[in-house]
């Protein structure tokens, strides 16, 4: 005698409607006229204009973004902590930063400047130029390299061919 026993799974693995039946008998939106832009109004063969939503435009794929902080930031107890975390060495009374080893490319002008600061940045405002001179420090520019940059030649100047 054969022996029945039950699945161990009885998941409706495989089965698009789990016993449902056809699929529109148990879709739980009405016959047909439910969910999806639902409704036509008072004219049956005109629908409505849905909002649109995503991503508009292009997008440029070599676009960076720059990482900026504000002089304002640099309070004094945000120093020492950034002092005891080796983000900042001090020389005498003056705090030297440095902004790239820190994640930053670039020093904006808003808020004011507390103690003398040597900030080491690749691009800053007049503003925070102007606001870090006046607390007796100062700013100090670094070049970026530019990858894959021809130098052009000055005017005037031809280069021959050989």
């Amino acid at each position: 005698m054969v022996v029945r026993r039950h699945k161990k799974v009885t998941k409706y693995r495989g089965y698009s409607t789990h016993g449902g039946g056809a699929r529109k008998k148990r879709r739980g939106a009405g016959s047909h006229g439910g969910r999806g832009r639902a409704g036509t109004g008072k004219r049956a063969g005109h629908h409505k204009q849905g909002v649109v939503l995503g991503k508009r435009g292009f997008f440029h794929h070599n676009h960076q973004k720059i990482k900026a902080i504000n002089v304002g930031d640099f309070t004094i107890l945000f120093l020492k902590k950034l002092l005891t975390k080796g983000h900042v060495t001090k020389e005498g009374e003056v705090y030297v930063i440095n902004l790239p080893k820190m994640g930053f490319q670039k020093l904006l002008g808003t808020g004011t400047a507390h103690t003398k600061m040597k900030i080491i940045t690749y691009s800053f405002t007049a503003q925070a130029e102007e606001k870090v001179t006046a607390a007796g420090g100062r700013i100090e520019s670094l070049q970026k390299e530019q990858k894959g940059v021809i130098p052009r030649a000055e005017k005037g100047e031809k280069k021959e061919m050989t």
